[in-house]
């Protein structure tokens, strides 16, 4: 059954069973919901996925794809310190579309959830229709009294961290795009054990690893609240890539963000294998190719924070650099100026 031929409140209704109400003080089913705001302040993101420049259908699943939407936007809320409260979504989709698609996408958003947020409901929404599939998601949280953290904190001689992957979803889409790991995508399981034990085998999971990784991400969105109690400077959602979410951190803070290669070898290290399968590298261009995805790649939805020397870093944030005086160029690796390559929406990939 499409959405055409089953109308608004049916579909409507198919959607709603699999979405979590929440704590919320009034949830869907009037003009508006009402949530708390428990110290006077409420957080608020919002992001757009649009078929097409930001995922394609026969790559993902709509669990994967509601699963996405969710870890995306509440990264940006972890990335203020803040916790969660409730999630609003707006869903355009094409009239011929399956109902069965839609009850998907709500399974995925239910997903992310319970993985990410638990106690987190979806408390409102709208439906329309588009030539293409088009997922918004409003998220909303709660400082708990704890100051947030923005990117305008961080101050000469703190530690740069990062909680979380670095490189992997870069690395998911750059195989997606070149259609390695044929059936990794849509609905396999990433822990599946593909004839482990041979270097095709720890390649071809890898690859399937990778692959989900850009499809579904996991990221520790919880460290962005330790990240605050701790007493984090700065922080921010490593969405667009560490390079050019870093350069945007250091102009905010007026810093230069100073980064240690060696930091991430082992993000480095992990890629190799399948970049080189799928591409038939040596192992010196393949390093390179990693090198740029792990510092120029985004849509890990990691958090990059940065905290006083005297700070022990919550887990899982792991240091990869330090902040330093003002330079000319926001961001250096490894002493030498870098380029803030990362993720464009106007030029993306084509």
């Amino acid at each position: 059954m499409t959405v055409a031929a089953a109308g608004e409140r049916e579909t409507l209704r198919r959607l709603l069973r699999h979405l979590p109400k929440g704590d919320t003080l009034l949830g869907p089913g009037d003009d508006a919901a009402i949530i708390a705001a428990p110290d006077g302040r409420v957080v608020i993101s919002t992001d757009t996925m649009i078929e097409g420049p930001d995922f394609r259908l026969e790559w993902s699943t709509p669990e994967q794809l509601g699963s996405k939407a969710v870890a995306s936007n509440l990264a940006d809320i972890a990335a203020m310190g803040a916790r969660p409260t409730g999630m609003v979504v707006a869903l355009a989709v094409p009239r011929d579309t399956p109902v069965d698609f839609v009850e998907g996408l709500a399974r995925g958003f239910a997903i992310g959830l319970e993985g990410l947020a638990p106690g987190v409901g979806v408390v409102g929404g709208d439906l329309a229709t588009s030539p293409v599939v088009t997922i918004a998601v409003t998220v909303f949280g709660s400082m708990d009294g704890v100051p947030a953290v923005t990117r305008a904190g961080a101050r000469p001689g703190e530690v740069v961290a990062v909680a979380g992957d670095m490189g992997r979803a870069a690395a998911g889409l750059r195989l997606l795009f070149a259609g390695a790991g044929a059936g990794a995508g849509a609905g396999a399981d990433a822990d599946a054990d593909v004839d482990a034990g041979t270097d095709a085998g720890d390649s071809a999971a890898l690859t399937t690893k990778l692959i989900q990784a850009q499809l579904a991400p996991e990221p520790p969105l919880a460290a962005g609240v330790a990240a605050a109690r701790a007493g984090a400077s700065a922080m921010m959602d490593l969405s667009d890539g560490p390079l050019l979410d870093a350069t945007r951190l250091a102009i905010a803070s007026e810093v230069t963000i100073a980064i240690d290669s060696a930091t991430v070898a082992g993000d480095i290290a992990t890629l190799l294998p399948p970049l080189r399968s799928a591409f038939g590298l040596d192992t010196d261009a393949a390093k390179d190719l990693a090198s740029r995805l792990v510092l120029g790649g985004g849509e890990d939805h990691s958090l990059l924070a940065t905290f006083p020397a005297d700070v022990e870093l919550p887990a899982p944030f792991r240091a990869i650099g330090r902040v330093v005086e003002q330079q000319d160029a926001p961001v250096l690796v490894d002493g030498e100026p870098a380029q803030p390559d990362g993720w464009d929406p106007y030029i993306g990939i084509e």
